[in-house]
Order: structure tokens, then sequence, then C-alpha cells
């Protein structure tokens, strides 16, 4: 399924029509129905398949929370039963398998009050795979950037319904990191109070690696085309946008629909934008092909969707597609050359007598880390020193600046090429 939570959709839907009101209002809710909410895709990847079960929630609430406790299958018109396993909040089969071709499959669900649901018996998708994904330089609204173009090609024409996903990885490099940590001394050590030990970093934190999953719905159909064949962007990102800045990539993931499916997603995507909350024809329940067994009156969110599935990943660097032009800014203030008024700000006198004008702040720095590993002070980072005449003086900035890992990971992903 989708990485989306389709609740996040059904949500979006409320939250744009009450915004669009003239008048703020804390809204809460006045009427609620508890609905299970079921997202599930099968593949004909080789792999432990994953389904998600969670109930609707309040608008005031915080998020929806995980339907526990529940019997979850999927079997096969050969008789065949996956059984599924509850796991941190999803419901992962016991057992690798794929959904075959020529197969048909049919989700069941059993909750712990005892109500059942099952799905239509569904067949997977013609097996087209992806076979190239492209960046090159284009405009988009009159923004200059860099669009990531999906291709395939179904020559049996029957493919017809795409959906797309995608993960993007990205470089951080810190600009202000310097090798040097300093490290706070615990209270009752014997060490004068506020004292710092100045020393190697002992990880890294200049170079980190940033991953971030798409969040909306990928469409495109070529039901009115004369051939079977796909040439989509999925994703368009500004020259301006640091995620390019260093080394990016992006992995493609594109899903092969029945027409149902891909209506069922069309629709949840077309209501969830503000044009269609405000026409005549506002759809009511949005009914996907899952069901209860015993109530037929009862309402079910959600969609048992078998998808043949593909991928492919791309590398590239800024000076790869933009030579010529200047690197995206770092996302953090983190100035390289520091006027006379920023200097004052950003350095830290290191001392502990009590009559030296500019005042010492070394007491100062003992009260705001206390007992801290890592040394902060009104939320900078200590990045290095600088000796003058036997005074130690910091030069600090915002965390961000010298210790990437505050905001990325510094844990190189082992698909990553360099």
């Amino acid at each position: 399924m989708a990485k989306t939570s389709l609740h996040k959709w059904f949500i979006i839907v409320l939250t744009a029509f009450i915004s669009s009101c003239t008048t703020p209002y804390n809204y809460t809710t006045n009427s609620f129905e508890n609905t299970i909410v079921i997202e599930a895709t099968i593949t004909n990847q080789l792999k432990k398949q994953e389904i998600k079960l969670s109930r609707t929630y309040k608008f005031e609430d915080e998020g929806p929370v995980s339907e526990t406790g529940a019997t979850v299958s999927v079997t096969d018109d050969l008789g065949t039963v996956y059984g599924f396993d509850e796991e941190n909040g999803l419901y992962v089969s016991a057992t690798p398998f794929k959904a075959e071709s020529g197969r048909t499959y049919q989700l069941h669900v059993k909750t712990k009050d005892g109500k059942s649901y099952s799905s239509t018996a569904e067949k997977l998708t013609t097996e087209t795979n992806l076979s190239e994904i492209v960046a090159n330089v284009t405009s988009k609204e009159g923004v200059r950037g860099v669009e990531i173009r999906a291709k395939s090609f179904d020559p049996t024409n029957s493919s017809k319904y795409y959906r797309y996903e995608y993960d993007e990885t990205y470089k951080v490099i810190a600009p202000k990191w310097t090798p040097y940590e300093a490290i706070a001394v615990p209270k009752n050590t014997g060490i004068a109070p506020g004292d710092l030990i100045i020393q190697e970093r002992t990880k890294e934190a200049r170079i980190c690696y940033s991953t971030k999953k798409s969040d909306a719905i990928i469409l495109t159909s070529t039901n009115d085309l004369s051939e079977d064949r796909v040439d989509f962007q999925v994703r368009f990102i500004p020259s301006t946008d640091y995620a390019i800045a260093n080394r990016y990539s992006i992995l493609v993931k594109q899903f092969v629909q029945n027409q149902s499916a891909f209506a069922f997603y069309q629709t949840l995507s077309k209501i969830s934008g503000s044009e269609s909350l405000l026409s005549q024809t506002q759809p009511g329940f949005l009914a996907g092909n899952i069901k209860s067994d015993v109530d037929s009156s009862e309402k079910v969110i959600g969609f048992f969707d078998v998808s043949s599935y593909s991928e492919k990943r791309i590398f590239f660097n800024f000076s790869d597609v933009f030579p010529n032009e200047k690197t995206p800014e770092y996302p953090y203030n983190c100035p390289m050359t520091l006027t006379e008024a920023q200097a004052k700000e950003h350095m830290l006198l290191y001392c502990f007598e009590t009559d030296r004008n500019p005042q010492c702040f070394g007491f100062t720095a003992y009260g705001a880390i206390s007992m801290k590993k890592s040394v902060y002070f009104g939320g900078y980072n200590f990045l290095g020193r600088v000796p003058d005449n036997g005074t130690i003086t910091l030069e600090i900035y915002d965390t961000e600046c010298g210790d990437c890992t505050s905001f990325s990971s510094n844990m190189r992903p082992l698909f990553w090429v360099d």
C-alpha cells in the first residue's frame, strides 16, 4: 500500500473545508462514526507483504489508532492461505510470497470484536516494468529545476493505469563542521565546575544522508493514448532546493493498477483538493472493494490492490544538471564570513574570572548545559577552538551548522554510490 496513509487524505478534505471559512474556529467533532480503515497492496515482489489496519479518528485527535488483535489473511484461488502477524502497528505476512500471474487473491480481516471483512477477488495486473528514469532540466510554473521522469512501455496495451511512489535520499554536508567538539565535565569529578574538554569528534557529524518518502497520490493513465507508453513527470525539484545541492538519489516505484484501483485513488486525490470541495459534484462516502461479511450497511474505508511492481534508482550531482549555476543554500543560516556584529554574537569567551571585561561566560555555559554531554549554549553548538594568548575562545553556530546529525543521519545507505 502507499506509504501515504488513507487517513491523511480523508482528514485533508475536512481540513480544507474548515480552513476555507473566513472566521477561525476551534473545530470539535459533534458526530463521529468509528470506521475501520484497511490499507492493503500486495505485489509480484517476493517479500513479506504488509497490510495496515486502523480506525478513523476525530478531527481534534492527534491521529489514527492502529487496529490491534485482528486476524488477517490472504487466500488465493488454489486454496493457499497466507497468514499475517502483527508487528509494530502493521500486519506482516508470516512468510514471503508474491502475487502470481493468473491467480486471484482475496483479503480477509477479522477484528478482535468479532467483525469480519473481505475484499473482492483480485488478479495481478500486467507485469510491465519501469524501463527508465531520467532527470531533465526544465521549468514548471516559471520555476527552473530538474524533473524526474518515469518511462515504460506495454506492447500488449493492457497496463494503462499507473501509480507511483518514490524515496529520495540526498547528501548533507555541514558547512561549519570542525574536527573538534567540546565535552562538558560532569559534576563531582574534582575538575573545576563548568570546565570543558576539547577533543576530536568521536562520530561522523560532517556528512549525513537524509531520506524522504513521497506523500502525494501520483497517478497517470495511458487509456486515451494510441499506445501504452508512459513518459511521466513523477517529481519536480526547484534548482534552489538543498536536496540536490550535493549528491541526490531517487528510487521510483511503479505500480500497475487495474481500473477500479486507479479510480479509487483518483477520486481520493480529487476530493483532497479545494476545487472539488466547492463543486456541485462532491462525492459521498468513498467505497472501495472491501466490505463487511455480515452487515452490508457498514462503511469500510480502503482498497485491496494486487499490483505488478517495478522500481529503478538514479543518482546525480548538482554540477551534472546545473554545471554553471549557484549551488542551493544550506537550509540553516550559517554565514561563512561573519560581520563584526555576527562575530560578537557567535563567539563565546570561555574563562572564569569575575572581573573580566568583556564578561566571561564560563559559568553561564555550565549552568545552561547542566549534566548534558554535548555542550550547548542558548541553542548553539560549540564547534571548535581558537587559541588566543592562552585563553580558549570557542566559535559557535546553530547546532545544525556544524553537526548534521542534529537533523539527519550519519549512516551511509547501503545502496549509496559516490
